[in-house]
């Protein structure tokens, strides 16, 4: 479906702006996070509807360690939350859903939480939500560098035979295409250590829409203007095979 409609693949989204919102609304940040979470809703419903078949979301970087820890603490305990409260719901819609960041800094209770909602959701087949959660793309990056430089070092590969494949396939998103489309929403036009190696040639979608006001609609808006975008990867058009 999405190949004939000419809609992205793979979309990942950089939600930005909860804290904005919030203090736009003289409230606390957390309570722009919770607001968020209807923004994730309906992007996945949308996701779903318009047969994309992979939807990346920035969920938690490492450097939101560095935030306040009342902060912090909040956003885990609305991510365990929400695992409890969408879980079957996603199921029904078919989402899968797969966490990509490393796991050593989580709580317990946070690392029981992405085991049920990946178990629960495991055999679902219409999208793949990824979420990235403690997810830094240097780090990614480095770790994957670390270990094609250990397979050299025990004779497992040659240097001369890594190439870009090679990369790709250390990378936490081994197993998922690169994105079509990165939306970040609340203006800001920056990655912000998101995707950097598999952003090479996606299409930008910078939306003034604070996050936790982009919905159904605005997804469907990111989309037709993906629609309009002539993706010539360093070619020129004659040259790209339709």
């Amino acid at each position: 479906m999405a190949e004939q409609r000419n809609i992205p693949r793979h979309i990942a989204i950089i939600m930005d702006g909860n804290g904005r919102w919030a203090k736009q609304r003289n409230k606390e940040r957390y309570e722009g996070h919770i607001a968020g979470v209807d923004s994730v809703r309906a992007v996945v419903r949308a996701a779903v509807r318009n047969g994309i078949s992979y939807l990346t979301l920035y969920a938690f970087s490492t450097e939101n360690w560095g935030r306040p820890q009342a902060e912090v603490d909040a956003i885990m305990e609305l991510f365990c939350k929400t695992v409890m409260n969408e879980a079957e719901e996603l199921c029904r819609q078919g989402v899968k859903v797969q966490i990509m960041g490393e796991r050593t800094r989580f709580s317990e209770r946070v690392l029981e939480m992405i085991d049920h909602i990946e178990r629960t959701t495991a055999a679902a087949d219409r999208l793949t939500l990824i979420l990235a959660f403690n997810y830094s793309s240097r780090r990614e990056i480095t770790l994957a560098v670390r270990d094609i430089a250990a397979n050299v070092a025990r004779g497992e590969m040659a240097a001369e035979s890594i190439d870009e494949e090679v990369i790709s396939q250390h990378l936490m998103t081994a197993s998922t295409p690169d994105p079509d489309l990165i939306i970040r929403t609340s203006g800001e036009c920056r990655l912000s250590n998101f995707l950097l190696w598999q952003a090479s040639y996606a299409e930008f979608y910078f939306p003034e829409t604070l996050w936790p006001d982009f919905g159904e609609e605005a997804f469907d808006r990111a989309i037709e203007a993906y629609t309009q975008r002539d993706r010539r990867y360093g070619l020129v058009t004659d040259n790209v095979i339709e």
